[in-house]
């Protein structure tokens, strides 16, 4: 059900025009719009955002180490661990204006800024980050943290393990969200963090706001969930086996134990990301970008590159291989695979949330069909049942699942109609 100006209080009407927001059953859907309609709204955040693009400047990586132990989900003790994390704007003196951004599956801590004036690329969400931003760092202190099991600099694969003085590689435990949220609870502290203002993230790193909502209700005021889901679908869960097989299966795979070969599983990893930057795209939008075009203008009988996809596909992988470890990629799409937080609970998703004390912003996109706007609805009902405070908007986009990483217009003045009416101290 598409809405106009008419149908919700003034203040948020031009932040959600032509925004989904249909729920199947018209009771909670009428919930939904008036939790939305509570948001408030100003006209001056579209003037700022119109003609301002700042952004936070020169970053840097800082380190967070943690002398002790931390009980992983799977049984393994892991000590004296480190954090790499970046921080944008400026933390107030009430403590109260922290922003933690969770990030997805292939991201790292580096969402904004650049480490050098040369960088070609900025953070992996600095159209979100920064001043007059939707995420306006003038107002808010943003931390992303590298998780752990991550190749950003974190403890994970690459780092070496204290028992052998050697890479952890593949014995480096299997992680859950739940061990993320823990190990992120431990840097706000250092941090000096009691309660951040909001909780948010995309994809894998909705996922973590969801544990993190339910894990520390008293220490979230606002939750972020886009593009998220509660649990992976069967076919989901079967992409990720396959990009692990073909990581698995490349000869200079060695069992995970290529660093010491001084080689990597090049051919492998490039699979694994062609198929899962596939994924992350509509059907709608590569037929848009590249329909059937020939790189070549004419067929050449052969199994080299023919069609623009195919070279695209494998720029990707190419481009992947460079920056990510092949580890670190078979331990985050297990992560991926396991985040069930409803398990614990018969699989009743509504008891999972039901200590959540959050107020919700729960965002979907239309032709996202790796999570698609109907897992978000089970999110959004969940929360409803449990009486929760959710705003929920479908974004209509024809950008499939990385919609979320991309400046859309009316997703970033949702976000940052939403931001801008959270309260903190001056």
């Amino acid at each position: 059900m598409s809405i106009g100006f008419s149908s919700v209080a003034d203040n948020l009407s031009r932040a959600i025009l032509k925004a989904n927001l249909g729920l199947s059953d018209n009771s909670k859907f009428r919930v939904s719009l008036n939790s939305i309609g509570r948001v408030k709204f100003s006209s001056y955040f579209f003037m700022r955002r119109k003609y301002i693009d700042n952004d936070v400047g020169i970053v840097k990586t800082s380190k967070q180490f943690f002398k002790g132990t931390l009980q992983l989900d799977c049984g393994v003790i892991l000590e004296n661990y480190e954090i790499c994390y970046e921080t944008y704007g400026r933390l107030n003196n009430s403590r109260d204006n922290a922003v933690l951004v969770c990030h997805a599956l292939t991201g790292d801590q580096h969402a904004a800024g650049k480490y050098t004036e040369a960088d070609k690329k900025a953070g992996w969400w600095d159209n979100m980050i920064g001043p007059g931003k939707p995420i306006d760092t003038n107002k808010f202190f943003v931390v992303c943290p590298n998780n752990l099991g991550g190749c950003g600099g974190s403890t994970g694969p690459l780092s070496n393990n204290p028992e052998t003085s050697r890479p952890y590689g593949p014995d480096f435990p299997i992680v859950t969200v739940r061990d993320w949220v823990e190990s992120q609870e431990s840097l706000a502290r250092e941090l000096g963090i009691e309660k951040w203002a909001i909780v948010m993230g995309g994809s894998l790193g909705g996922m973590q706001v969801l544990q993190w909502a339910i894990d520390y209700p008293d220490q979230v005021r606002h939750a972020i969930v886009i593009a998220a889901a509660p649990r992976l679908s069967t076919q989901n869960i079967a992409f990720n086996e396959i990009a692990r097989q073909a990581i698995r299966s490349d000869p200079e795979f060695h069992g995970g134990h290529f660093y010491e070969k001084n080689v990597v599983p090049e051919r492998g990893l490039k699979v694994a990301r062609m198929i899962g930057h596939l994924t992350y795209l509509s059907d709608d939008i590569l037929h848009t970008k590249f329909g059937r075009d020939l790189r070549k203008g004419k067929i050449d009988f052969g199994f080299d590159v023919e069609f623009e996809i195919e070279s695209y596909l494998r720029h990707q992988g190419e481009s992947f291989v460079g920056r990510f470890d092949a580890n670190t990629y078979l331990l985050m799409t297990k992560t991926l695979d396991y985040f069930d937080p409803a398990a614990s609970y018969g699989g009743d998703l509504t008891k999972a949330l039901a200590k959540c004390n959050s107020h919700f912003l729960v965002l979907s996109f239309s032709s996202d069909w790796r999570f698609s706007p109907s897992r978000s609805k089970e999110i959004v009902r969940a929360l409803l049942e449990n009486n929760l405070d959710v705003n929920y908007c479908q974004i209509e986009s024809e950008l499939g699942h990385d919609s979320f990483l991309l400046p859309i217009r009316q997703y970033h003045r949702i976000i940052g109609a939403y931001a801008e009416q959270v309260n903190i101290s001056k």
